[in-house]
């Protein structure tokens, strides 16, 4: 069995799988990419058994047939290789890939394909389609919201649900909430009707296919285990779902608030960030002080010193200071790309609702720190 392709393509191929490996598996064969040659095409697969990924590339088959190879070996090599054809030449009886580029030559050892699991890349649900930049748009604004606790597995992810006509997806970790709306959203998939929890690693290759088909419309199938995702039938993905039921989401968002406040979202993106220094590295703590026509963040540092700011508001109410986790307040402010951000709260203890007109779509939810 021969193969003819460039390496470049052959390299972009493989970058799109490689992320998918589970460097840390205990099964030798997951750290291998399967690739096939059949009728011209060649099929670059990865999989960890969580989430599985093909991508299909054009190519000069002589013969077809499959193999495994190390995929880490495999892509420092072609990491190397000029940009000029490659040539791959099989021996099936002595599991041996001769691999030719210009005056560059490696024999490398390879597996019987028969040792990879099955893989499988459709279900029985029924698929429906969502432009990338949706894609994207719900990754940007959502994913900075994923928890990072391992104990409670059902917030390792963004949970999606169709709602009332619309695409809703969630991402909460105890202390925020991020939330976004795709309008005019149609599909008969029941599981999505119930709603599906996709896993925080299945969201980062989401994200690799949606920024590589940028103007792309993208199929979907999922059921109650898997999502199944593919791309002008170039790039696939599978990805297992969590399987928990997610917590209420809707209880965190307050039925109404008292107070709201509007300021521009740079100059305070800007502020948190100066006072953020001076803040407890542990907690990321600051105060946020709100007054009639003025908003002031601080933090005070045992070892390092005190950090004051003050930045022009829209507020006419009590004055109030209310503690903030910086870090989350920032990420909550650079997901949106607006002029103006509105704040809206009902003490210094209840939920802060954070929003903007401009991307009505959107809301956020911090809960304020004790300091």
């Amino acid at each position: 069995m021969k193969i003819n392709i460039n390496s470049s393509v052959l390299r972009d191929g493989l970058n799109k799988v490689l992320t998918v490996i589970d460097k840390k598996n205990a099964r030798p064969i997951l750290t291998n990419c399967l690739i096939n040659a059949e009728n011209g095409r060649l099929e670059l697969i990865a999989t960890d058994l969580e989430v599985t990924a093909k991508v299909i590339l054009d190519s000069k088959i002589s013969e077809d047939g499959s193999f495994c190879i190390n995929t880490k070996n495999f892509h420092e090599i072609l990491k190397e290789l000029p940009n000029a054809d490659v040539e791959m030449d099989i021996n099936q009886e002595n599991n041996i890939l001769e691999l030719s580029c210009e005056k560059i030559n490696y024999s490398l050892l390879i597996t019987n394909s028969d040792e990879y699991p099955q893989v499988n890349f459709e279900n029985s649900g029924k698929p429906f389609q969502l432009k990338s930049r949706d894609f994207s748009n719900i990754i940007a604004k959502t994913s900075h919201a994923i928890s990072n606790d391992e104990t409670r597995i059902n917030l390792n992810g963004i949970y999606a649900q169709q709602i009332d006509g619309k695409l809703r997806t969630v991402a909460i970790d105890g202390h925020r909430l991020a939330l976004l709306d795709v309008h005019d959203f149609q599909s008969d998939n029941q599981s999505l009707m119930d709603g599906v929890i996709i896993p925080r690693k299945g969201i980062s290759e989401i994200k690799k296919i949606a920024d590589a088909f940028a103007e792309s419309t993208l199929t979907v199938s999922l059921d109650e285990s898997f999502l199944y995702l593919s791309a002008n039938d170039e790039y696939f993905l599978s990805v297992r779902l969590i399987a928990r039921e997610y917590p209420k989401y809707q209880t965190v968002i307050p039925s109404k608030t008292s107070y709201s406040m509007i300021v521009d979202k740079n100059a305070l993106l800007n502020a948190v960030k100066r006072i953020k220094i001076l803040s407890n590295e542990k907690t990321n703590g600051i105060k946020v002080g709100v007054s009639n026509g003025l908003l002031t963040v601080s933090a005070n540092h045992p070892s390092l010193g005190h950090a004051k700011e003050t930045v022009p508001v829209e507020y006419e109410g009590e004055e109030m200071e209310i503690g903030f986790n910086a870090k989350y307040m920032i990420e909550s402010l650079m997901v949106l790309d607006v002029d103006e951000v509105i704040y809206e709260f009902n003490n210094e203890l209840s939920p802060v609702v954070v929003r903007s007109d401009a991307e009505p779509d959107f809301l956020g939810i911090i809960m304020p720190l004790k300091l």
